[in-house]
């Protein structure tokens, strides 16, 4: 049965295996972290954080991605897979960022869902690192990790976004999802879920049973 108090304590027990509940994607610029979260889709936050210090270097401004040679910009980000699409994307989101939104990153999800090649996970990301507002990242780890210890019971990431945003204390909602990343990444993995070793074992409905 899902609980405040086991929510609470779910969330006590992730933030004291997981202090820093920082996004393993690196940036400076708030615009970095959207463009380097396009790059991580269907790629590793590692190989990405490889790739942005050569593109950002190339092209320090919102202008000169915007303006970028498509040819280039792809051959740089060739090994983040599907570089045309997420090389087409980067342009035409930094040309809309200097057109309709003044060169900064919009702080709402209409408007973030406006950005060519932006969804809602990346979305969230970008209202809960940049804007400090609640937000409910749903990647894998989360779709994973949300249904094995039985927060949810669906793999829709709407579906579990919205269940989320319900069970999680809105100024905690944004660190939880950072946190289940790093869980999922040290502990809870895919394919061998170390269930001996997981602090929060004891609020999980399926353990041993993967």
């Amino acid at each position: 049965m899902i609980t405040q108090n086991r929510i609470d304590e779910i969330i006590r027990l992730l933030e004291e295996c997981y202090p820093d509940a920082l996004c393993a994607l690196e940036y400076e610029k708030d615009y970095e972290l959207l463009f380097a979260a396009r790059l991580a889709a269907q790629c590793t936050d590692v190989r990405v954080n490889t790739v942005t210090p050569v593109l950002f270097k190339r092209y320090p401004t919102l202008e000169s991605l915007a303006a970028a040679d498509i040819a280039e910009l792809e051959q740089i980000i060739h090994s983040c897979g599907f570089y045309r699409s997420k090389a087409r994307d980067i342009t035409a989101a930094a040309g809309m960022l200097i057109d309709v939104f003044g060169g900064k990153v919009p702080d709402t999800m209409e408007a973030l869902l406006r950005l060519p090649g932006v969804g809602r996970k990346t979305a969230n990301l970008m209202l809960g690192d940049v804007h400090k507002k609640p937000a409910v990242v749903v990647d894998t780890h989360c779709i994973r990790i949300s249904n094995r210890i039985g927060l949810v019971d669906t793999k829709v990431p709407e579906k579990i976004e919205t269940a989320l945003r319900e069970l999680l204390p809105p100024d905690k909602s944004s660190d939880f999802c950072h946190r289940i990343v790093l869980h999922g990444r040290a502990v809870c993995t895919a394919r061998k879920p170390a269930c001996n070793s997981c602090r929060i074992a004891g609020h999980c409905e399926k353990r041993g049973v993967m």
